[in-house]
């Protein structure tokens, strides 16, 4: 089933505060290691690797970092999104998970996790990593990996023949009221342009970025630019509070959070979408008719998206249909907490 088939089957059955019937008679165990946090059982390793998660978080706030990894924060809204669906999530409990070792348990984060845990129970692995397709079969046998995710259609096409039918496309769930409507405050960015350049920088950055701050500026758009990882939560939020419009500049994403949010925030988005697979390592298992996306969840509600080559006409329809966008309906729709959690939700008791 991909993953519109999924999101059209939760597709208005999930309204705000509806029960969950037993759901809280069901203990989800997740078990994730990142930077953040470390799957460990004994308690002086939980204690320091604490620390070290705790001392890491306050230095990057302090330089105005972002503070989390992108696995962290989709790990996060993984527990965020369970929770609303009534759900008791317990995070890197292994006494629960040995004492019911037929019992589901979600793997998140790094490869590393993958050293740290020894449990017999049916896994799920993700939001994470677990390497490139061919390091799937390298997975220790002794975990019962039975379902591998992956954020969107074209990212799992990847994994296909690696991961068969373990393989399942889920979204991670975007918090509506962590990033409300903003559409209502004072704008003074035409155009918050959100920089993900990623590869080849030093050729790309000119010929992108370049190129469109100098139309911005020639046609008299005000804008600013945010890096990625460069920048935390409260710059990003107080960003798109101001800004009329967001410029996404990504060669493809998995799932793209950042896009997200700002269409959460009503900011309607202009996405530089060539569709061309651009990372070496992930065109070695790429059918060469891959088509990829920087925006892989969007609709016409949300804006447009644009190749370089025609940018400038984009730009205009885009500015002139501005006020007729409304991003945030599409997130409400495909894209909310409880939507995404009663999805893991069904494959979590499907292991049952």
């Amino acid at each position: 089933m991909s993953v519109d088939e999924q999101l059209a089957k939760h597709s208005g059955k999930l309204g705000e505060g509806k029960p969950m019937g037993n759901a809280q008679e069901l203990p989800v165990l997740l078990f994730y290691d990142g930077f953040e946090v470390k799957a460990r059982e004994g308690y002086a390793e939980k204690a320091y690797f604490a620390a070290r998660g705790a001392a890491r978080s306050a230095y990057r706030m302090a330089r105005g970092l972002q503070v989390y990894t992108g696995f962290y924060v989709a790990f996060r809204a993984l527990v965020r999104s369970l929770r609303e669906c009534g759900c008791d999530v317990r995070i890197n409990d292994f006494v629960t998970a040995r004492k019911h070792p037929g019992h589901p348990i979600g793997l998140a984060g790094y490869p590393s996790i993958l050293g740290h845990i020894d449990l017999p129970n049916p896994i799920i692995f993700g939001p994470g990593d677990y390497g490139f397709p061919d390091d799937v079969p390298r997975i220790p046998a002794k975990l019962d990996i039975r379902k591998f995710i992956q954020p969107s259609d074209w990212a799992a096409s990847l994994y296909e023949e690696a991961c068969g039918d373990k393989m399942m496309v889920w979204p991670v769930g975007i918090d509506a009221n962590a990033y409300p409507d903003l559409s209502g405050y004072p704008k003074d960015i035409d155009v918050l342009i959100y920089d993900k350049i990623r590869w080849n920088r030093e050729e790309e950055v000119p010929r992108v970025l370049g190129s469109i701050s100098d139309y911005l500026k020639a046609n008299g758009r005000s804008f600013e630019v945010l890096r990625y990882g460069h920048h935390n939560y409260v710059e990003y939020s107080a960003s798109l509070r101001r800004a009329r419009s967001l410029l996404f500049l990504c060669e493809h994403e998995t799932q793209g959070l950042a896009y997200q949010e700002a269409m959460s925030a009503n900011v309607p988005v202009l996405a530089w979408d060539e569709g061309i697979l651009v990372d070496p390592m992930q065109r070695k298992f790429a059918a060469n008719d891959l088509v990829v996306s920087s925006v892989p969840y969007f609709d016409d509600r949300c804006g447009a998206r644009f190749k370089m080559k025609d940018f400038a006409e984009v730009f205009q329809q885009f500015w002139t249909n501005l006020p007729l966008y409304n991003p945030r309906a599409y997130v409400l729709d495909r894209l909310g907490l409880r939507m995404s959690g009663q999805m893991y939700l069904d494959a979590y008791r499907g292991l049952m």
